[in-house]
């Protein structure tokens, strides 16, 4: 983990989203977006650079997409 300014604001910003898809997907039991909320809570902690937590965001986010896509 480090401590680049850049790399706390990020890993603040998708642990806000995280944060909302899990809540969301609590209440309305909506499995894709409580999992996804879930990831995006704690992929920041196993990242160690700033182009890995972009591109690990950026995968979590299309997959959420995607299944959403699929009708789940």
């Amino acid at each position: 983990m480090s401590l680049d300014p850049t790399w706390l604001f990020l890993s603040l910003i998708t642990g806000g989203i995280g944060f909302v898809l899990l809540v969301y997907g609590k209440k309305q039991q909506r499995w894709p977006q409580l999992v996804a909320g879930v990831a995006f809570l704690a992929y920041p902690y196993f990242t160690g650079s700033l182009v890995s937590l972009i591109a690990v965001g950026l995968v979590i986010g299309f997959g959420l997409w995607w299944v959403i896509r699929l009708g789940w």
